[in-house]
């Protein structure tokens, strides 16, 4: 299972937003953040979230012990399981 955090604020709602627009992805809450999760992959395109750079690379608050992030770049988040 991949999963990975975001802190609930306005400025990072889009992105969860986002990404639960994939069919494979849920999105719950945990505390203070969301925990967006899926079996296989995440990935989210930075425009599609429409954030700015500095809250872009600043959205993640943490993975699960089971998943990593193989790609933060200016086009995408990608988390995968190990």
């Amino acid at each position: 299972m991949t999963t990975w955090y975001v802190l609930d604020v306005p400025e990072n709602t889009a992105v969860a937003v986002i990404a639960a627009e994939a069919p494979s992805v849920t999105v719950g809450r945990v505390g203070p953040y969301f925990e967006i999760s899926a079996t296989g992959p995440i990935v989210v395109d930075r425009r599609a979230t429409g954030c700015r750079h500095a809250v872009w690379y600043s959205c993640v608050a943490g993975v699960a012990r089971d998943s990593r992030i193989t790609q933060h770049d200016k086009n995408a988040l990608r988390v995968e399981p190990v």
